[in-house]
Order: structure tokens, then sequence, then C-alpha cells
């Protein structure tokens, strides 16, 4: 059966399977290999053991390499779809912004471009709370332009086959996009608006949520490490 999903923002998705409100389908991520690269990179930015709440874990693909690294996991959506393919870690169903745990984590994990596509500011208020003293919140953001002649149209990874179906502005920084993406003979859509955060507004936007920068983990300085101010 094809499901289709849009919410409030926008986002929507279609494709076989359910699909959660953001427009992510269930079924093509809980197929998905555990996401070891990304784990391993987190792994390294914390002492061992650390534990990590992981804010959008959707169907755990990063959730289940954690595990692997020794890392007790609070993983959280608010798909209960998504959340059922999770095994191994404690699961949490809610939103990101209206989460109120009454913890602290050494290590709070917001990755998948969230912080491009969502409440910015209530995402990031929500890591900050979460965090504790001396503890680190790891960002993914999107570096990759979605306008332009540099922007991408295709690529493949991890057996899974991606194209750009539209991008076209939404309004300063921001663009709205449409992936289709294909595995298995199956294919889903994701539509969504990314809005850039760039090096020279990230201090002031960590900082409006009581968070500095400390460092970025890679190369294409897409992913930040920032701490408590």
């Amino acid at each position: 059966m094809a499901g289709t999903g849009r919410n409030r923002d926008g986002a929507a998705g279609s494709g076989p399977g359910a699909i959660t409100p953001d427009g992510s389908a269930v079924e093509f991520y809980a197929a998905m290999a555990p996401d070891e690269a990304s784990a391993a990179l987190v792994h390294a930015a914390v002492p061992a053991g650390t534990p990590v709440l992981e804010l959008g874990a959707g169907a755990g693909r990063v959730t289940r390499a954690l595990l692997a690294l020794g890392h007790p996991v609070t993983a959280v959506d608010d798909s209960a779809e998504m959340l059922a393919h999770i095994e191994g870690a404690r699961t949490v169903r809610s939103t990101i912004q209206d989460l109120e745990l009454g913890e602290r984590f050494g290590c709070v994990l917001l990755m998948s471009y969230l912080v491009n596509y969502g409440d910015r500011a209530a995402l990031l208020d929500a890591c900050r709370r979460h965090a504790a003293p001396g503890g680190l919140v790891l960002l993914q953001r999107e570096t990759r332009p979605w306008l332009g002649p540099d922007a991408p149209r295709a690529w493949s990874h991890d057996g899974v086959d991606f194209e750009v179906v539209r991008a076209e502005p939404a309004g300063p920084d921001a663009a709205a996009v449409t992936i289709g993406y294909r595995t298995g003979g199956r294919r889903w859509t994701h539509a969504f608006t990314s809005r850039r955060l760039g090096d020279d507004e990230l201090p002031a936007v960590l900082a409006a949520s009581g968070l500095r920068l400390d460092r970025f983990l890679d190369g294409d300085r897409a992913w930040v490490a920032a701490r408590p101010a």
C-alpha cells in the first residue's frame, strides 16, 4: 500500500508504507543498514560509554550503531511506527520541541539535518535543556546547496538512488525541495523546506539557545559540536 503524509509546515512524503508527519517513509528507513560512519564520529567525540540522547531517532539507523559501540541510548521520535523498529534502547515518543525528560545527558544528538528543516530555536532549546554541564550537543547541518549550478541532481549511496525532483526558492536562504529515492524496486518521495545555517550565523544561533560553538567534527564542517554556555 502506498502511503502519503503532510504536516502543517508543508513537509510531505509518498510511497509504500507509513509516512510520518515530517514526510519520512518508515519502511525505507527501517530497511537501511546501520549508520556506522555517523555513530563512529559521535563515539570519537565523547568519552566511551557516554549516554546519548538521540533526538529524531527514526527507525534506529544510528541507534543500533551507537549501542554496538557501548553507548546507552535514549531514542526520541514522534512516530510510533519508527520507534517500533528500535531494539535495545530506551524509546520515548515525543516531538523534540515538547520533550521534557527532566534528565541531562553527556551527549545530545540532533542529526539528519533537522536543524535545517525544523523550528530551529525550539530544537536547539530542547538540546540545551537536556545537555549535562560539560556535555556535548552534536548537530548535523546541510552544507551543500539545493539551488544553483553546483546543486546535486542525482546521486547514489548504500544501494539507494536519489534524485532532486524539485528545488526552488522559498524565501531568503531557504529552498523548497522534493527528493525521490529508490531501492529494491520501490520508490518514495520526501518534500521539505531547507533553511541555510551558515558559519556566519552559527555562533549567534547557538548563543540564542544557551550554547556555544566548541568545534567542527569533520572537514566539511557539517558536524558541529556545541557546549552549554
